[in-house]
Order: C-alpha cells, then structure tokens, then sequence
C-alpha cells in the first residue's frame, strides 16, 4: 500500500502532465457568494468554446455544484476510461466535470473536512483526461478556502478572474479574493462586475440597484483590467435554471455584455 507521501506526489505529477496540455487555466472566484461566479464561468466557458476553442470547465464548489444544472446536464454520469474520468461533452468544444456528474446526491450536504476535500479537488484536477485544451475555467466556491487554496497550490501558472456586484459588502470581499491570489502569486487576469443595473423585462431599460464603487473602481484600484459589466436579467436567470446559456439565445443586452467580456479576455489570454 503507497504511503501518503507516496500518493501525494503521485497525485502531484499527475496534475503537473495533464496541466501541460491546457494553455490557459483560469480560477474564476469570488469573495462573496451570491454574486453570479458561476453564471460568469458557465457563460465565459461557453463563449470560449463557441469561438472555436478546446475549452474545459471544472466545477470545484464540492458544497455547491451548480454547474450541471445550468447546462443542463443534471442526469449525466461521468464515465472512465479503466484509469481517468472523461469528461462530458457538454457542447461543441466544451468539456466539462463536476462532483454533480459523479454520482454525488446533490440534494444531501456534502460534510467533509479539509483533508478529505483537498484530496478530492487534486483527485478532479489530475484525474481527468482533459487532453489538450485553450482554456480550462474553474469555478470555485466563495472566499478563500480548501479548494481555491488547493488548486492555486497544484496548477502551474493559474490565472484569476474575480468576480463582484457594484455593492461595497461584495467589493469589500472581492479585495480579499485579489489578496489571496497576489499571496500566493496568481496573476488577476481581470474583474468582472456582475448585476451591474436592473433589466426591465419589457421596455429593456437599465437601473442601478447597488450603491458602491463597482467593479471597475476596484480594477484601478488593483491594477487589473476592468473586463466588462453584466446587467440582472430576469431572463437571463431563467436561462440558468432551465439548464441554458446566454449563448443559447441569438441576441440580447446580457448576452452581448457577455460577449464583450469573452473577447476581451480572449486578447488578454489567448
């Protein structure tokens, strides 16, 4: 039987050959839940793989996984190949794995200490035969804990995008996430400010519902680009829940800000 020593550094080496493979890897997080972290990855993801990029998406909220409902991915189970977990081809171009599609009763809390969850996200991180790839995003759970910790520790050269709404409450905690990622030397690819203004369903006007700085104001006060504003679109939301992207629908404000947001970060990480 391996030793833990053993296993650890076989784990390691794993995630050091798999993440060979992939350009880019992009930690999406936030300080704060609740402020559309993953809406920003499930969509980012999808941009980049409507572009024509290999592009992966890997769920790493072990207590939250939200990412298979909003694809709509729900009743699939991931399979093996006898040594590694293949991902779910979710649509052309985009591969993605999360504990939801592992079996996991999404319905039941998943009570684990940090041990058991940092072996759990290195066993997702090396144990997926993503092959090659432009883009990996990982949509991590709020604040700075195990997973965000252990992916920053495992994968060589990982990038941040953080994510917040206009509200002081959630800049307050996206400057912890951007000091969390500069202490463990994580470049800040950019910020994203999410629930920017209000969608009126039926004249599409816009209103600010948020008092604060916003996210671009923390991107000058980082040093970081400003990627783009997303506005609270009912519809939108009803996309998420029904298991659809903003890609899935031809034209609106909300899938054109996303839009705006993907290709700026695609000149920034190409």
């Amino acid at each position: 039987m391996a030793s833990m020593e053993e296993t650890i550094k076989q784990q390691d080496e794993e995630i050091a050959a798999g993440m060979k493979l992939v350009r880019n890897k992009v930690l999406v997080m936030s300080g704060k839940g609740g402020v559309g972290k993953s809406t920003v990855a499930v969509n980012l993801a999808s941009a980049m793989a409507a572009s024509g990029k290999r592009t992966g998406l890997l769920d790493i909220d072990l207590h939250g996984p939200n990412v298979a409902r909003m694809l709509g991915i729900t009743g699939v189970r991931l399979e093996s190949d006898g040594r590694s977990i293949l991902p779910f081809n979710a649509a052309p171009n985009l591969s993605v794995c999360s504990m939801a599609l592992l079996g996991m009763d999404t319905s039941t809390a998943l009570i684990w200490r940090g041990p058991r969850k940092t072996s759990a996200i290195k066993e997702l991180l090396g144990g997926v035969k993503w092959g090659k790839l432009d883009y990996l995003f990982l949509d991590s759970p709020p604040g700075t804990g195990d997973e965000s910790l252990t992916a920053a520790q495992a994968i060589p050269e990982l990038t941040a995008v953080l994510v917040t709404t206009p509200q002081e409450v959630a800049l307050d905690d996206a400057r912890r996430s951007a000091s969390f990622a500069r202490s463990l030397k994580l470049k800040i690819t950019g910020v994203v400010e999410n629930m920017s203004g209000f969608v009126c369903p039926g004249c599409g006007a816009e209103t600010p519902i948020f008092s604060g700085g916003g996210g671009e104001k923390l991107a000058a006060e980082l040093g970081v680009e400003f990627l783009g504003k997303i506005p609270l679109d009912p519809g939108a939301a009803m996309l998420a829940d029904s298991g659809k992207t903003l890609y899935d629908i031809e034209s609106g404000k909300t899938r054109d800000a996303v839009k705006a947001i993907a290709e700026k970060f695609s000149r920034l990480c190409p």
